[in-house]
């Protein structure tokens, strides 16, 4: 018997050796293949190139390309940056309340309630061309927000674009100390309360359980949760939230490298919040916000109404290298409980709602359509409980 085995499990152990050598081998290879064609590349811009090269530009150049290759939070940095990170060196207090990304040029993620840049009118989805008459087309993450903060009352100039435009506008900003944002509440009719998350951090939760039990004290049956605008990269603070709301089940999923996969789930003892709501996103929910968005939505708990969120759920860690510079380098993502991904595509609302939006230098639309939607939703939804519970009285024996 044991020759048996000996005889059954050889070959398939060899053939599992020889064919796992062989892979890496191939995969070996492939790097190989491109990295003669990089060395091609780069003695022939050497050799042939009109004017006399700096190889260190170009090289730089060559590096900030391959991580910008992977996706628009991972970047190259320079000795400057590394050494900002690794110290925690705090940017400048000055802020214009806008959360960005790098992608072709630096691209507003969200921006701030009562903010130097929610007060002009900048939205989501608003491109920064040149800041300080500088180009972001080849800055990182990193740098545009480094170049966006300053001291508080300095000022900065921004050149942006929205949608078609093919004109820049161009607007002077005066940097601020932005005040702690809270969570806030009001009721918007008989039985339907409203409740504004602005950002999602240590602590939030708390003030989400403390809002919603104000609000049924007041008579709150029905909430609406609005996240419009809210990012801020407190993933556990997002978690926490959802956990708020959520008895049992998967809330979320996170991918990191090597294929592997963690699990979140929800937790009895957190759900403390039994109220049924909807919630609001657009472009401009992100982060954290979209994690509290998912866990909900995913779970049955609520109707995500209004548009499609911003889709930034990646988390970054520095790898340095030798000269001082660096790798800011994106190793995890999380995804909805189903396995579906939120980085790169966002969370598509259970009712899409597209708010108007108007030509840089105009005045925002009056009114508020997703809220206004929201309303209706709620309303449609109390009508037909009340229908159902009439039904069965009516079919109840006397």
């Amino acid at each position: 018997m044991r020759l048996g085995i000996i005889l059954v499990t050889g070959p398939v152990m060899v053939f599992t050796l020889v064919g796992g050598f062989l892979g890496q081998a191939v995969a070996r290879e492939d790097v190989y293949r491109y990295l003669r064609i990089f060395e091609d590349v780069v003695s022939l811009i050497a050799d042939n190139y009109v004017e006399e090269v700096e190889l260190e530009q170009v090289m730089n150049g060559a590096l900030r390309g391959l991580s910008n290759g992977l996706d628009s939070d991972s970047a190259y940095l320079s000795p400057e940056d590394v050494r900002r990170i690794e110290t925690g060196e705090p940017l400048p207090v000055g802020h214009l309340g806008v959360e960005v990304l790098s992608q072709f040029y630096v691209r507003i993620i969200s921006v701030r309630d009562n903010s130097p840049a929610s007060k002009a009118g900048l939205l989501p989805g608003d491109y920064i061309r040149a800041i300080d008459n500088r180009t972001t087309r080849l800055l990182s993450t990193i740098e545009g927000e480094r170049l966006l903060r300053g001291e508080p009352g300095s000022s900065v100039e921004l050149s942006l674009i929205r949608g078609n435009t093919s004109e820049p506008y161009d607007i002077t900003l005066v940097r601020k100390i932005l005040s702690e944002v809270a969570v806030s509440t009001r009721m918007l009719s008989p039985g339907i309360g409203y409740v504004r998350v602005p950002a999602l951090e240590t602590g939030t939760g708390t003030q989400i359980e403390e809002a919603v039990s104000a609000l049924e004290r007041e008579g709150a049956t029905q909430l609406i949760v609005d996240v419009r605008n809210t990012a801020g990269d407190s993933y556990e603070a997002g978690i926490t939230a959802a956990r708020l709301f959520v008895q049992s089940g998967i809330l979320l999923r996170r991918a990191e490298h090597g294929d592997r996969r963690i699990t979140i789930e929800a937790s009895a003892g957190a759900a403390t919040i039994n109220t049924p709501l909807v919630m609001l996103i657009n472009g401009g929910t992100a982060h954290a916000a979209e994690l509290f968005a998912a866990g909900l939505q995913g779970s049955g708990r609520a109707d995500i109404i209004g548009e499609r969120s911003a889709g930034r759920t990646s988390l970054q860690r520095l790898v340095t290298l030798p000269g001082g510079t660096g790798l800011w380098l994106s190793w995890a993502r999380y995804l909805q409980g189903s396995g579906d991904p939120i980085h790169g595509t966002g969370i598509k609302p259970t009712v899409e709602v597209n708010a108007p939006v108007a030509e840089l230098g105009e005045p925002l639309p009056t009114g508020d359509v997703i809220l206004e939607r929201a309303l209706e939703h709620l309303r449609t939804r109390i009508v037909a409980s009340q229908n159902r519970r009439v039904a069965q009285l009516v079919r109840a024996p006397a």
